[in-house]
């Protein structure tokens, strides 16, 4: 089901609602996570070995993560960064997806001297996405231009301490709306910068 981050009273009551039956999910999934981890460590300690192979720490895990973790649930029910910029506020967005057949994410930023002083996000679409986008705009804010456009999507899975398969192109996601509102800025200065340019030829 796909839930927004960002969006009118009556649609954040139903969301809440939403999240109120996730959270039920998600401590039930976790008790489960805890039990099979315990189970591991114990057939561990009987045998020798860790259950992710020899040398590995006790608990450790291996694997495509086939689960939601702690951090990942954490940023979908208090998801960073959440709102938006008016016009002479932001001076870079950007949106990506399509809201019809998946998700969608809406993304603005402020640049100052070179650095993202702020920047804010709109996203409709599964845990997964609201999630990476939440990450995604943390680990941006204050980092130069340059910095931001080298995240990759794999920085944001990491930073959530992994995902789902079958969701990681939620990351991409977020990542390519960074990257579409920075180069939305750089095309807008290099506008001003041209439009200065001529202002400054007439009027000598």
């Amino acid at each position: 089901m796909a839930v927004a981050a960002g969006v009118g009273a009556g649609e954040r009551c139903e969301a809440m609602n939403w999240r109120d039956r996730l959270a039920d999910k998600v401590e039930e999934l976790l008790r489960r996570r805890l039990r099979a981890r315990q189970a591991r460590q114990r057939a561990a300690s009987a045998d020798g070995r860790a259950g992710a192979g020899p040398g590995a720490p006790p608990g450790a895990m291996s694997g495509p993560v086939l689960y939601y973790t702690e951090t990942l649930i954490d940023h979908f029910v208090d998801p960073r960064n959440v709102g938006e910029m008016a016009a002479d506020e932001a001076n870079g967005y950007a949106v990506v997806g399509d809201p019809s057949c998946g998700d969608q994410m809406k993304l603005w930023i402020r640049v100052e001297d070179g650095r993202i002083a702020a920047i804010r996000f709109r996203s409709f679409g599964c845990p997964g996405a609201i999630a990476t986008s939440s990450m995604a705009t943390e680990l941006a804010r204050g980092k130069t231009l340059a910095e931001a456009l080298a995240l990759t999507d794999d920085e944001v899975i990491e930073a959530l301490g992994g995902i789902p398969e079958n969701k990681r192109h939620c990351s991409l996601l977020a990542i390519n709306a960074l990257h579409a509102a920075i180069r939305d800025y750089q095309q807008r200065a290099e506008v001003r910068e041209a439009t200065d340019a001529v202002q400054a030829a007439a009027g000598r």
